[in-house]
């Protein structure tokens, strides 16, 4: 007969999954040991075992929730009736404030994504796929000629953006909301100045 599914299961994953982050962006994923992680979570080896039958699959479950969270609540911005440079500012703003707390599981995707296996890291990339995807099309919206369907300089153009955005995690993680507003408008102004002058 199954093991009865606990009525805190969900609690203590989220906990487990919080916990994992923090230890593999402080101490790196291979100098993690699960029985770190357990001891950290302040439960046994063998329960953290229940929940995660491996390391990489405590590692996988970390990014997949973060990141397909981080893909739904962007792609998911009402932008109806918008201009182009008006879906700019708003997906900008709320990338900014979706990294809000998210250090750790930001952190290790760098370190975590190579490690999984091909099948968990097309699900990772696909995430990332869509964010950039989106990204893509409301820049090319917003200044069709500048590109002349050059992709090549499309996606630069999205990953330096990008890049703005995590300089700003790296650097200013504990920054409040103004903080982040006021960032979201500068990246967004260097972008629309930027593009009009290709």
């Amino acid at each position: 007969m199954p093991r009865p599914v606990a009525k805190d299961h969900d609690a203590k994953r989220a906990h487990i999954l919080a916990v994992a982050a923090r230890a593999f962006a402080e101490q790196g994923f291979a100098r993690t040991s699960m029985a770190q992680v357990a001891k950290a979570c302040g439960i046994s080896k063998a329960n953290i075992y229940h929940y995660y039958p491996s390391k990489d699959a405590l590692l996988f479950d970390i990014l997949d929730t973060y990141l397909s969270a981080l893909r739904d609540r962007i792609t998911g911005i009402d932008m109806e009736g918008l201009a182009p440079p008006d879906q700019l500012a708003l997906i900008i703003v709320e990338i900014l404030h979706a990294y809000d707390g998210m250090d750790h599981e930001h952190k290790i995707q760098t370190e975590g994504i190579p490690l999984l296996p091909a099948p968990q890291k097309r699900i990772l990339k696909s995430y990332q796929r869509d964010l950039v995807g989106q990204m893509s099309d409301v820049i090319a919206a917003i200044a069709p000629g500048a590109f002349d369907g050059n992709s090549r300089k499309l996606r630069a153009t999205v990953m330096s953006i990008f890049g703005m955005l995590n300089w700003f995690y790296m650097w200013n993680s504990p920054a409040d909301k103004t903080a982040r507003d006021e960032y979201a408008q500068l990246v967004t102004q260097l972008t629309l100045n930027g593009i009009r002058g290709l």
